[in-house]
């Protein structure tokens, strides 16, 4: 059974959670569950993984059949929500050396149309050569700039290599239900497609189609992964009192912190293959959170490599920053360090341990060390990294995220600062209608 922890032991010293606060997050948790808060036309998230039935699971998996059957290599085009989910889950669920191994079952996922980078596109297309393959396009509206201009390039290519009737076997759109330049061409060209749902805003969108799919054509156990969610969903629930829900005590610790001046928070963890999870944590709350002049600013590390890099800051920087620690309690494989006869690099102490285990004394050992240099330290623990504890992980986040939102004071559905750069994006680059911005932009970057 999938399982999230939450221990704030380490953080009281700086930031007790009072009965005020308590009333918050209880607060802010009625506003998120019964739909009365602002940006409530985005909350269809909230009960979405005890909503999606087994008929919508069956035919996301029929449709990852079939790509599966044509391609090698899946081509996932999306940006932000649209893709960081999946690629979280791809990653976390992932053997980190794929690339060496010997060819296996499930087609590769590479994602595009999350930068507009020429070289990483031409170097896309070029390894993509010996290929065959297929594409999921995810966009709201079709015009978004990165994926538009890498799904025009894949299209193309898909189509000179196929023929365009076999192309509309290959390409599956993610798209709005009713309206927009992909839904047109999807519907225009007979492409497979799959909606995303009107009350779900990107970042919130692992669990609908947008996840799904291209996590059931690499193979991923998607009714696991939603099971884990359900769980959570139900543990998370606003009548669930706030000692027992540790999405409220999140929420509750992380504003705590906040208001005693701790501005950034670190999400850091010793799993690698979370790497990922990370950046998709960083948009889920950056965008939810950062407006209005407050928020707390997401960052992310992974251990023990960075503390060969960051380290020194956490520990001796300006104490304006807290930790949060993604811990998981058990590796999926198991490898124990030998002794040696000549024990020449001293590490014979170690022998007969499984370096898990070191791992764990690594991060015991860091927090006690951030703690003791100024740095509060929150806990959230996982057993394992499957896809149903992946699962509750995701869906656990969002739900602390639309209570701490709510307990800040900012709505945390929209995201009215992320049009400001694709504004003067479009001047620049003389998208029709846009004319009068560009000059004025223009005269501006020549001075």
């Amino acid at each position: 059974m999938a399982k999230v922890t939450f221990d704030n032991s380490n953080a009281l010293a700086f930031a007790g959670v009072d009965a005020e606060m308590v009333k918050a997050a209880d607060a802010a948790a009625e506003l998120l569950y019964n739909g009365q808060g602002a940006g409530n036309d985005f909350i269809g998230w909230v009960n979405l993984p005890s909503s999606i039935s087994a008929e919508s699971l069956n035919d996301i998996k029929a449709t990852a059949a079939r790509l599966r059957s044509k391609a090698d290599v899946v081509v996932v085009i999306g940006i932000g929500g649209s893709y960081l989910g999946a690629k979280a889950v791809y990653d976390a669920l992932g053997n980190t050396f794929e690339a060496l191994l010997p060819k296996h079952d499930n087609p590769t996922l590479v994602f595009a149309g999350n930068n507009i980078n020429e070289d990483y596109l031409a170097e896309m297309m070029e390894a993509l050569e010996g290929h065959s393959i297929a594409a999921i396009v995810i966009s709201k509206s079709g015009t978004t700039t990165e994926p538009a201009i890498a799904f025009r390039v894949i299209k193309d290519t898909i189509e000179k290599r196929y023929g365009k009737a076999e192309a509309a076997e290959r390409i599956v759109a993610v798209t709005d239900g009713a309206r927009g330049v992909l839904k047109s061409l999807a519907d225009t060209e007979g492409y497979k497609s799959y909606v995303i749902p009107d009350n779900v805003g990107g970042r919130f969108s692992v669990l609908t189609p947008v996840g799904l799919l291209p996590l059931a054509v690499a193979g991923v156990d998607i009714e696991a992964l939603v099971a884990g969610a359900v769980e959570m969903e139900k543990a998370t629930a606003a009548n669930v009192p706030f000692e027992q829900n540790v999405a409220k005590q999140y929420a509750a610790a992380r504003n705590a912190l906040y208001r005693k001046g701790y501005k950034v928070e670190i999400f850091a963890t010793y799993e690698p293959k979370l790497q990922y999870v990370a950046e998709w944590w960083k948009q889920l709350y950056g965008e939810s959170e950062g407006k209005q002049g407050k928020g707390i600013f997401p960052a992310s590390v992974v251990f023990s490599t960075d503390l060969h890099s960051m380290g020194q800051y956490i520990q001796d920087g300006e104490r304006m920053l807290f930790e949060t620690v993604v811990n998981v309690e058990n590796p999926t494989r198991t490898m124990t360090l030998e002794a040696t006869p000549d024990n020449v690099d001293k590490l014979n102490f170690l022998a007969g341990r499984r370096i898990g285990q070191i791992n764990q004394m690594a991060q015991l050992g860091t927090m006690l060390a951030h703690v003791d240099g100024g740095v509060p330290n929150l806990k959230v623990s996982i057993p394992a990294i499957d896809a149903e504890n992946l699962g509750a992980l995701l869906y656990f986040y969002e739900a602390a995220c639309g209570i701490s939102g709510y307990i800040l004071g900012v709505n945390p559905f929209d995201q009215p600062g992320v049009e400001a750069y694709k504004r003067n994006m479009f001047a620049l680059l003389g998208k029709p209608g846009y004319e009068a911005e560009g000059e004025e932009l223009r005269k501006r970057l020549e001075k």
